[in-house]
């Protein structure tokens, strides 16, 4: 008769189901604590791929902006240029037309706009009052620009430089 078999029964080493109970367990903690670990690499890796999304946005958006003021500050400088080039105008229109139309074309095209103030009302956030006149406003106490000194500007929506007006009111 076998000693491993009592009463017909085969009998198990108690000491090696014990041992193969904790090793189980220790493979399940090992596989769970895995898993634990996997979840907190993919969660960092998905706040960085969102953090790194952020910085490019952020970036492209800060460039942008930085060549919008870039044009801006290179419209301001060209303004005296178009200034003289309206006053040629004035005095020669036939001969500096072209000039004049090509110059201003092309900063409209990049966002320049001239205000068109004569006959509005007084916006001091517009335009510089320089000269005034006495005679009745806009019948609401505001003050109305009669003539345009010298011509006022806007870039992209804002103010790029200010008219010089004569206001009446």
């Amino acid at each position: 008769m076998d000693a491993d078999m009592v009463d017909g029964e085969a009998s198990v080493d108690e000491s090696v189901v014990a041992e193969s109970v904790v090793a189980e367990s220790v493979v399940e903690l090992d596989v769970e604590t895995l898993m634990a670990e996997r979840d907190s690499f993919r969660d960092i890796a998905q706040r960085l791929q969102a953090d790194f999304e952020n910085y490019r946005k952020r970036v492209s958006s800060q460039t942008t902006d930085e060549v919008e003021r870039a044009t801006g500050r290179l419209a301001e400088g060209l303004l005296p240029v178009l200034d003289a080039c309206e006053a040629a105008f004035v005095a020669h229109p036939a001969e500096v037309e072209p000039l004049f139309n090509l110059l201003l074309g092309e900063l409209r095209k990049q966002g320049l706009e001239a205000m068109n103030l004569n006959g509005q009302a007084f916006d001091p956030n517009l335009a510089e009052a320089v000269m005034r006149e006495d005679g009745e406003g806009d019948g609401n106490g505001n003050a109305i620009v009669t003539d345009v000194m010298r011509s006022g500007y806007t870039w992209k929506g804002r103010v790029l430089r200010a008219a010089l007006v004569k206001v009446r009111g």
